[in-house]
C-alpha cells in the first residue's frame, strides 16, 4: 500500500474521531447543583420584592385614537426585574460549597452561608467540603454557563409563577438533573 493512502486514511480517522475526543463531560453534580441554586436564589429574591410594587409594560406607541397600550404587572415576576436578578444571581454562588450527605453519601452543592433574615441559622459545617476558591469559582462558572445558555427559558419559567420551576428548569429544560439520584432529592 502506498504511503499517501495511509496518510489519507489517518486524516479521515482523525477527522471523524476528533469530535468524540474533544467533547468534555460536564460534572453532573456541579451543574445540577448550580441549576438548583439559580432557582433557589431567584425564588428568594422574588420573595424579598415588595408584592405591591408594579411596573408598566407594553409599548409606548400611541394608538390611532390617542391612547396608549400599556398595563401594570407586579414587579417581582416582571421580565425586567427577572433580567436584573439574573445578572446578579451568580455572585451568590460563593455562598455554596460541596456537601456530602452523612447517610446516603450523595454529594451536592448547598448553601452554607445564612441569609440576613435567617436569624443566624447556621448549617452543620462538618459535612461541607471547603476546597478554597476553586470550588466557588467552578460553581460560579457553571451558573454563568447555565444563565447564558438558558436566560430566555429561565425568564419565561419564572414569569409564569410555576410552583415547580426548579424541577422544570433543572430536569426538563436544561437536563442537568436527569439522573435518578437527583430526581429523588430536593427537586
Amino acid at each position: 500500500m502506498s504511503p499517501w493512502i495511509k496518510q489519507i486514511g489517518f486524516v479521515f480517522v482523525a477527522v471523524f474521531m476528533l469530535p468524540y475526543t474533544t467533547e468534555s463531560k460536564k460534572d453532573e453534580v456541579l451543574y445540577c447543583s448550580a441549576c438548583m441554586a439559580i432557582a433557589e436564589e431567584l425564588n428568594y429574591s422574588i420573595s424579598q420584592t415588595d408584592p405591591k410594587k408594579t411596573i408598566h409594560v407594553g409599548g409606548f406607541r400611541l394608538n390611532p385614537d390617542g391612547s396608549l397600550n400599556d398595563k401594570k404587572v407586579p414587579l417581582a415576576r416582571s421580565e425586567t426585574h427577572l433580567t436584573e436578578l439574573l445578572e446578579a444571581v451568580c455572585k451568590s454562588m460563593s455562598d455554596y460549597a460541596l456537601y456530602e450527605d452523612p447517610v446516603t453519601k450523595e454529594k451536592s452543592y448547598k448553601r452554607f452561608a445564612p441569609r440576613g433574615n435567617d436569624g443566624g441559622n447556621f448549617p452543620d459545617f462538618k459535612h461541607f467540603k471547603f476546597d478554597g476558591p476553586e470550588s466557588s469559582s467552578a460553581m460560579k462558572f457553571a451558573c454563568e454557563s447555565i444563565v447564558e445558555e438558558l436566560e430566555d427559558d429561565i425568564i419565561s419559567l419564572f414569569t409564569s409563577e410555576t410552583d415547580h420551576a426548579a424541577k422544570k428548569l433543572c430536569s426538563e429544560v436544561s437536563g442537568h438533573c436527569k439522573s435518578s439520584a437527583f430526581q429523588h432529592s430536593e427537586l
